[in-house]
Formats: structure tokens, C-alpha cells, sequence
């Protein structure tokens, strides 16, 4: 089953990870949080551990609008929200990975009519 879209870019990090901000920010999502999985581990599980994550980094992404549409149809979506995207590369990549959730995935979690518009 895939859940997930997913782009692989051939650029560097750095640049991937601006691009996905300012694609995000075009269609109406602000970053709530981020979560730099790479100094996470490091800091908890060490210098090994970092480096087999690679690059990687969770964006927090919510659009207030679609957001409020989706609470208003099932209090219970908060558990989904904000909506996470992945940006990723391998140490030793060429291609920068870029993943987010399906939304058609997580309206198949309701049963709520409401939440599937």
C-alpha cells in the first residue's frame, strides 16, 4: 500500500529543503515545527547513528483553512495535524527525497462524509 507522494530531486540538500518550504508556503501551509532527525539521533543515539539517517528533516506543514474545514467535520483529525513532510538524502546520494502523506490516505481513516470534502 503506498501512503505516501514522494519526488526524488537531483538537488543538494540544502537547496531541497528551501525549495519545499517556498512550495509549501505557495499553497497556503506554514512550517508549525521541525524536527531535525539527524542531530536528534545524534545527540541521543550518537555519531552512528546520525550518519545512517543521513540528511533528514520532519516539516510540521499546516493550511490553517484546510485545517479548521477538517476539525470542524472530526475534532478527532488533530491527531493527524500538522501534516509532516519528510526531506531527505543519504550521505553518499546525488537525489534529494522529498515525502508527504497521501491525503487520500488520511480521509480514509474517517468515516465521517464530512471529512472527505
Amino acid at each position: 500500500m503506498t501512503y505516501t507522494h514522494t519526488a526524488t530531486v537531483p538537488v543538494g540538500w540544502e537547496e531541497a529543503v528551501r525549495r519545499t518550504r517556498e512550495a509549501l508556503a505557495s499553497q497556503g501551509f506554514g512550517i508549525l515545527s521541525e524536527i531535525d532527525v539527524r542531530a536528534v539521533f545524534a545527540a541521543k543515539l550518537g555519531t552512528e547513528a546520525a550518519n545512517a539517517v543521513g540528511d533528514y528533516v520532519i516539516l510540521g506543514a499546516c493550511n490553517p483553512a484546510l485545517a479548521s474545514r477538517a476539525l470542524a467535520a472530526e475534532k478527532d483529525l488533530g491527531a493527524l495535524l500538522p501534516c509532516n513532510v519528510v526531506v531527505r538524502r543519504d550521505a553518499d546520494a546525488t537525489e534529494t527525497t522529498i515525502q508527504a502523506i497521501d491525503p487520500q490516505t488520511m480521509v480514509r481513516l474517517s468515516d465521517n462524509p464530512a471529512a472527505n470534502r
